[in-house]
């Protein structure tokens, strides 16, 4: 007997006896129990296993030669054989994707029960009761719950007054600066993609002069006889904002003010301008997007 092989029994024996002794072998600790037994049948098995599988890789390694056809490749002198790939590792290998399809097909379908699964379901079904319960909400209702949301979901952003905070966050209580104009008719726009998703073009005009004279108008509320009057409609801009900038649905949004429509679309999607860009806010339910929409319709 070789001194490899007698160092694993005496492995062996010992594991085995501190098995032996974890379990209280020799104070009767495994009882009766069937389910303590085969524990131990167990764990003397994978000793017994181990250590012999172990010995006969160690001897492998001392004994073995290397032989085949070396690859073509070599890293500093040292070659790889050109070994074929086991025929037990590729049929472990097929396996395990033909298991791994039937368990998250079959096995354990993707649709099956699961606590995110469990906890969105409870979300829609209380996004429904809030739903009916705020369906008929008076206008003066309407507005208390917008301005609720709006302190903490917006003003973090467009400050508590809803002024804006230096210039990173638009001023609500208009609906869109001169410089927000400019940069959208040079631009193009395509922001409000679910209500309006042809988007708008980039230079519809060309003309600095044209361009302040609309920026101006917009700005300041399209009101009647204003001098950029004359360039918005010969820019195009009656054709999918309306004449008066009361929008048009499908085509282009309202620009003449707020209303629940156009912050609805701004939340859905969200904005990209003059400023920057507004992140679009996926986590608010229908009531609350039409209080925000008619409180910050409100705002002066």
């Amino acid at each position: 007997m070789n001194k490899l092989m007698l160092w694993g029994i005496i492995v062996t024996v010992v594991m085995l006896a501190a098995t032996w002794m974890a379990v209280g072998g020799s104070k009767g600790g495994m009882g009766e129990d069937i389910v303590n037994q085969l524990a131990v049948a167990g764990a003397v098995a994978l000793v017994i296993i181990t250590v012999f599988v172990v010995i006969k890789y160690v001897r492998q390694m001392q004994n073995d030669t290397a032989s085949g056809v070396l690859a073509d490749e070599n890293w500093d002198g040292i070659g790889e054989y050109k070994n074929e790939l086991p025929f037990g590792w590729a049929i472990i290998f097929l396996g395990s994707i033909i298991w791994a399809f039937w368990y998250f097909i079959a096995g354990y379908p993707v649709n099956a029960y699961s606590q995110i699964g469990e906890y969105n379901e409870d979300v829609a079904a209380a996004n429904a009761k809030f739903a009916q319960a705020h369906e008929n909400m008076s206008p003066e209702d309407q507005v208390d719950m917008g301005q609720s949301v709006f302190i903490v979901q917006c003003a973090p952003c467009h400050g508590l007054s809803a002024d804006g905070i230096d210039g990173k966050a638009a001023d609500l209580r208009e609906r869109i600066s001169k410089e927000a104009v400019v940069y959208a008719i040079k631009n193009g726009g395509n922001n409000m993609k679910t209500d309006f998703p042809g988007g708008m073009p980039p230079m519809m005009l060309s003309d600095d002069a044209q361009i302040n004279a609309v920026a101006d108008y917009i700005a300041a509320g399209m009101p009647a006889g204003h001098k950029g009057a004359e360039a918005y409609m010969m820019g195009g801009c009656t054709g999918c904002h309306g004449d008066n900038g009361e929008g048009m649905p499908m085509v282009g949004p309202k620009l003449n003010g707020y209303d629940v429509a156009t912050v609805a679309s701004v939340l859905k999607d969200g904005k990209k301008g003059f400023i920057g860009a507004m992140p679009a806010f996926t986590n608010l339910t229908e009531p609350q997007i039409n209080a925000l929409g008619a409180y910050v319709s409100s705002l002066k």
